[in-house]
């Protein structure tokens, strides 16, 4: 039997499922056709991060950010290049904690550019500072063994 990995996808927010071995292989969301898995990091609201961490079941990276913060957005190119790299095993996301702000209350987020790394709706760990694309996905890496 195929093992069925379930995502939420990041443009309509419909649940799929996918086989296990067919996730390196560009699916598309079967409501909208979006790809599941897109180019670059997705951009999500409260609603689509609840979502996202109710029934993923992919590790998820958010990267909690603001417009204004420079080192957040001299962060977004390397945040964009390792969710390259690490397609399809982890998910990339970034949350505008200026817009949405009950989320940043609710993460107790106290500074910016800080990544939470999820793993099947739970919190794996959290990183604080802007971070090159290498050191990014180190620390998913790193946190995911354990």
């Amino acid at each position: 039997m195929t093992d069925m990995i379930h995502i939420t996808c990041p443009a309509c927010q419909a649940k799929n499922r996918i086989p296990a071995a067919k996730l390196g292989a560009k699916p598309s969301c079967g409501a909208c056709k979006a790809a599941l898995f897109p180019d670059a990091p997705f951009e999500l609201d409260e609603a689509g991060l609840n979502r996202h961490l109710k029934t993923d079941e992919l590790p998820l990276l958010v990267d909690f950010w603001a417009p204004w913060c420079g080192p957040c957005r001299a962060m977004a190119p390397m945040f964009a290049q390792a969710s390259r790299e690490m397609a399809p095993a982890v998910r990339f996301a970034k949350l505008d904690t200026e817009q949405h702000q009950a989320v940043g209350s609710r993460f107790q987020i106290r500074g910016i550019p800080l990544i939470i790394l999820f793993d099947h709706g739970r919190e794996v760990a959290r990183q604080a500072g802007a971070m090159n694309a290498g050191q990014i996905t180190g620390w998913v890496r790193q946190h995911l063994k354990a």
